[in-house]
């Protein structure tokens, strides 16, 4: 099989010639841009520096040499927006924090505080208060809170998504088709398109580091209290987010069409280390209504499989996400309690994809041994690789500080069980 072929078969619950592997085709199954870095110098590649596109979580961009080098067999479709609004072009030199080169969007703030503090600001325009901060000697960004006083009894949902979502616009219609194009006719890799039309409610997103004065509820615990406190105005902003939504799949159906595999709905996380942090029944009233309509769409008009991103332990939601049309899942938090991979295969491995799940990213990539690291892809590769419906991929993002003997040990053992 071609890469499409085994990540369709995958995604039909066949068995492929061999585990699909993915390293990069969206904001969650990627690898830090210090960690890609030392994974390139490992694999003997040309030495370039890497480019962060998504700068937010630091994510370094996985070009073709890297997935050639790795025999991965998915690429991602997007644009060049991040989650500070800027675009990711116009690249110019970095130094991460621990002194590796890279290169960021030109619109990226490298002006450090004087005690190191390096701040982001919306569309890159320092007119505007910061939304993102990097302590000294950080990673990644965290949002800032630009949470304003709201008038409890005039929450306005039209306001809140003003900021947020918007109908696409030929001209990014027609960029987003020539990037199809390019890579259905010049790879053989299934196309997965990162867009996320029905993130409703993704925390990420609820502080907007993206607009530059948002309005409304916006606060992380004001959020999730409104979910309870104000659920007309919660439900508001998800309704005009799915009409919007769902005129954007229509179109990119007809820009894109069957060269998609797998579109990407959702990156909203239901799940803690411990439990689920809604009930089902919260989950049935304020979310599955709106990720039943999309799915629904989607099946019926389309090719397309859907992703959906949740991290944590899922397996008191898992039975609402199949019956809402899920079709995977991701990231598939294996270290979170319920999560384990025989049990989640055994009782939803008919109706769930696993796109993820291969190697626990919290304490055995980072802190184990390669020898651990060979023993657990081994195990997992054979769980959840058994009769399709996995594509191999680390429980989120591979993050920088994993040592390079572990990223080696990591893909060595791909290559030797996938």
């Amino acid at each position: 099989m071609n890469s499409r072929e085994r990540v369709q078969a995958a995604l039909e619950h066949r068995a492929p010639d061999r585990v699909p592997l993915d390293l990069g085709a969206t904001a969650v199954t990627g690898i830090a841009a210090g960690a890609l870095t030392r994974l390139r110098d490992a694999l003997g590649l040309e030495e370039r520096l890497v480019r962060v596109h998504e700068p937010y979580q630091m994510l370094g961009t996985v070009d073709d040499d890297v997935l050639d080098a790795l025999g991965v067999d998915c690429v991602g479709l997007g644009l060049d927006g991040t989650f500070f609004g800027f675009p990711a072009k116009d690249w110019k030199p970095f130094a991460l924090s621990d002194g590796t080169p890279v290169l960021v969007p030109g619109l990226f703030n490298t002006e450090k505080e004087p005690d190191g503090t390096l701040y982001q600001y919306p569309l890159g325009d320092k007119q505007y208060p910061a939304s993102g901060r990097m302590p000294p000697g950080g990673l990644y960004h965290d949002s800032v809170d630009r949470q304003i006083t709201y008038d409890e009894d005039n929450l306005d949902p039209e306001e809140w998504v003003r900021d947020m979502y918007s109908v696409y616009t030929d001209e990014i219609l027609r960029e987003l088709e020539r990037r199809a194009d390019r890579l259905y006719n010049q790879t053989s890799r299934a196309l997965v398109a990162g867009i996320a039309e029905g993130s409703f409610g993704d925390i990420a997103w609820v502080p907007a580091p993206g607009a530059p004065n948002p309005k409304g509820i916006r606060g992380v615990a004001d959020w999730y209290m409104a979910t309870v406190l104000h659920k007309d105005y919660i439900k508001g902003i998800f309704d005009l987010e799915l009409e919007i939504g769902m005129k954007n799949l229509e179109m990119l159906w007809q820009a894109l069409g069957s060269k998609i595999s797998v579109m990407m709905i959702s990156g909203t996380d239901f799940g803690t280390q411990r439990s689920a942090f809604i009930s089902p029944k919260a989950y049935r009233e304020m979310y599955k209504p709106y990720h039943k309509a999309m799915n629904d769409w989607i099946h019926e008009n389309t090719t397309w499989k859907t992703f959906y991103h949740s991290c944590g332990s899922m397996v008191d939601l898992y039975d609402e996400f199949v019956d809402a049309g899920v079709d995977i899942v991701n990231p598939v938090q294996i270290a979170a309690t319920g999560m384990d991979p025989a049990y989640l295969k055994e009782r939803w491995g008919d109706d769930l994809v696993f796109w993820g799940g291969g190697i626990d990213t919290q304490q055995v990539l980072p802190f184990g041994t390669p020898k651990e690291i060979d023993e657990q892809v081994k195990q997992n590769m054979a769980i959840f690789g058994s009769q399709g419906g996995f594509v191999f991929n680390a429980v989120h993002n591979i993050q920088a500080g994993v040592p390079t003997e572990n990223l080696v040990a990591l893909f060595e053992a791909v290559a030797k069980y996938r």
